[in-house]
């Protein structure tokens, strides 16, 4: 085992060691990228989120971490409705866009693509790979971050095509692979 692969004990080096380690251990998981949008009283606004993930089949729900200080958590609170569009590989420079990185403002943001106005008017990625649509049924505050649990109760999956995933603090390209033909 070389040093690059050995444990650590980032935790015998104190919290803020720990906290490092783990944010470096973050990079090293592989996550879909999303852009979640809302709208309704406090208006429309999208951010790009790698920590969404599902909760429950049963109803179908799902959950999405948003940063406690961002500009955007108050009007998914508000709004109580959201949709999550899973991103293809070629809107990797959307996904910049809505995480801020292009100091674009919102409005700029939403024109650099086109939406379908979803349910309740919430913002739906015409190209995403899929688009999960509910409401916000729990809203619970966790260290930095509030964790948005949403019912689900509407889906669209609209194209087959390469997934765009954040790894090693980069947009990547999974490739779908082409199924093989019966011979």
């Amino acid at each position: 085992m070389n040093a690059d692969t050995a444990p650590t004990a980032a935790h015998d080096a104190g919290p803020e060691a720990l906290r490092l380690r783990f944010r470096e251990a973050m990079a090293n998981l592989p996550a879909a990228v999303n852009i979640v949008t809302t709208a309704g009283p406090a208006g429309r606004c999208g951010i790009t989120a790698t920590a969404v993930c599902s909760v429950s089949d049963t109803p179908p729900t799902l959950l999405f971490c948003i940063n406690r200080n961002s500009t955007t958590l108050s009007a998914f609170e508000q709004n109580r409705q959201l949709c999550i569009n899973v991103l293809p590989a070629e809107c990797d420079e959307l996904a910049r866009h809505f995480a801020g990185m292009s100091g674009l403002s919102m409005e700029e943001r939403f024109q650099a693509a086109n939406w379908i106005a979803g349910g309740a008017a919430v913002p739906r990625l015409e190209h995403a790979l899929v688009s999960l649509a509910g409401r916000v049924v729990d809203v619970a505050q966790v260290g930095t971050h509030a964790v948005i649990f949403a019912q689900i109760d509407d889906i669209a999956i609209r194209q087959q095509a390469d997934a765009l995933v954040y790894f090693d603090r980069t947009f990547r390209r999974v490739t779908r692979q082409a199924e093989a033909q019966p011979a």
